[in-house]
């Protein structure tokens, strides 16, 4: 049967699956590792399925970009908080999620054996999709604090390279890259031809002041800027599948053509709760956005009792850390063994493209107040317990 092999051989198992299975092994295990919010979609995204229900035509199928009233909401979403303008020279095309947008975008720029530039550590899923379309995962080192550096991006790109991917909040990492910083990577995608996508599915988290930008936002980038973003994070969403792209309206017939064979439409009636979520109260994402921000100085205050033994990088976004521990150990014996002997866990840095060295995402999007610090001490307790065994 090895003739039968295919393409997917190369592409590697998403580790979620992997660790749920290890939890579902050891029950009573607090889970640090999927990247989830705890709380609810706003009561006005339930509010409107009625009104879905109501309507006969609704069983068929739409508008393969979206139903027109939601297009609307998010373009008046980008202008007022990502300084999007939607224009002539742009468009917004919803999709089934924001790993959706993304292979949309992949297939739409590339042909098989193109590259495309990503950031280490990078999104799992992101360098999956590269795979899958027959394409070849670029990988550049980010500097001691996760953050991008632009020359090294620069000496990366060949005539193969279609994109350059950037995540900013950061997954795995937790950070938000500066302005000055997204505008050097963004004029390096416009002055070799190449585009420019920016996943941006954990816009509206960040703290301590820290401000979100939007590279499609940048003067005259919009020919060549890929924007994705996500209902799944902010608005409790994950299960609906709501995202969408702001892509190049000279992409918009390619993107078409993958999202109509894929999908044919995003669900009509996840496009109605997304409608009725942007319509919530702007107090709905300041509070469950501040009880996050709160959990998250628990975090911290946890993971310093950790200093000496792993390296703990500042993070102003999203809801992660990425640990660098000071062990020979390989990360996933270390994942498991805090799953089996502490009922804790992780995710191994292993699956964000971190092959040498040991390093783990912690994610505190799904804990509230009473078990962050259950978790958070099962965690410090157990990888001390671990390490200074092996020493």
């Amino acid at each position: 049967m090895t003739n039968l092999i295919s393409r997917m051989q190369a592409v590697q198992s998403p580790i979620i699956p992997v660790v749920g299975e290890l939890i579902k092994n050891s029950p009573g295990t607090i889970s640090l590792g999927q990247g989830v919010v705890s709380y609810s979609p706003p009561p006005e995204a339930i509010e409107l399925l009625p009104q879905f229900l109501s309507e006969p035509t609704n069983n068929l199928y739409k508008a393969v970009e979206g139903i027109p009233s939601l297009l609307n909401a998010l373009t008046d979403k980008l202008a007022a908080f990502n300084q999007i303008l939607i224009n002539s020279r742009n468009c917004i095309v919803v999709t089934a999620g924001s790993n959706m947008a993304f292979m949309n975008a992949i297939l739409a720029i590339t042909s098989p054996g193109d590259e495309i530039i990503l950031n280490t550590p990078y999104y799992f899923n992101h360098e999956m999709a590269i795979t899958m379309a027959g394409c070849r995962v670029v990988l550049v080192e980010t500097d001691a604090n996760y953050q991008l550096i632009p020359e090294a991006i620069a000496q990366a790109i060949t005539p193969k390279t279609r994109a350059v991917v950037t995540i900013s909040p950061n997954n795995p990492t937790g950070v938000v890259y500066p302005e000055n910083v997204l505008q050097q990577v963004n004029q390096i995608c416009r002055d070799r031809g190449i585009y420019h996508i920016s996943d941006e599915a954990y816009e509206y988290f960040t703290y301590d002041g820290v401000k979100h930008i939007s590279p499609g936002s940048f003067p005259d980038s919009s020919e060549y800027t890929i924007s994705l973003f996500s209902l799944s994070k902010a608005y409790g969403f994950a299960s609906w599948r709501i995202g969408y792209m702001v892509i190049p309206q000279h992409l918009l017939v390619a993107v078409k053509k993958v999202q109509d064979t894929i999908l044919i439409c995003p669900p009509v009636v996840s496009q109605y709760a997304a409608l009725g979520a942007l319509q919530a109260k702007p107090e709905y994402l300041q509070a469950n956005i501040g009880a996050i921000a709160q959990v998250r100085q628990l975090v911290l205050e946890y993971l310093q009792q950790l200093q000496g033994l792993c390296t703990i990088t500042p993070a102003d976004g999203a809801f992660y850390f990425f640990l660098k521990v000071h062990t020979q150990m390989d990360a996933f014996e270390l994942v498991k063994r805090l799953i089996q002997e502490h009922k804790i866990a992780v995710i191994p840095g292993t699956t964000f493209g971190m092959e040498h060295g040991c390093y783990l995402r912690v994610a505190y999007g799904a804990l509230q107040k009473d078990t962050v610090q259950e978790g958070m001490a099962r965690l410090v307790k157990g990888t001390k317990t671990i390490l200074n065994n092996k020493h």
